[in-house]
């Protein structure tokens, strides 16, 4: 199964946009805190994984527009059923919920994919 990559089109400029304020509001504490917390690390890793496979690309990078389209709807979705993002201290992401790590996972692998 894969999932689509029309909704942001190929406007680079609000790919980036949609990427870095994801990692600004999730991903650079979420990262912080995966490096601190061992179990964390491990989900964030598992999710990449998962997302690579959603996005059928196994064994490739992902582009930086996949990954957005891909957390611009899981965003959509989770705002609409009331999630509310961690707080930014390290006990804020213990047992952070699947969404949460979802989303790290996709700052991790958008960081991979610039690098």
């Amino acid at each position: 199964m894969s999932i689509p990559t029309s909704n942001l089109g190929a406007d680079h400029a609000t790919v980036q946009l949609l990427l870095d304020r994801l990692h600004r509001r999730i991903g650079a504490a979420g990262l912080a805190a995966a490096a601190a917390i061992p179990g964390l690390s491990a989900q964030v890793d598992q999710h990449a994984a998962e997302v690579r496979d959603l996005l059928g690309i196994r064994g490739r990078r992902p582009t930086l527009a996949a990954l957005a389209s891909y957390a611009d709807g899981l965003l959509d979705g989770a705002i609409d059923r009331g999630w509310q993002p961690p707080q930014h201290d390290l006990a804020g992401w213990v047992g952070a919920d699947g969404v949460t790590v979802r989303l790290v996972a996709l700052c991790a692998l958008a960081r991979s994919a610039m690098a």
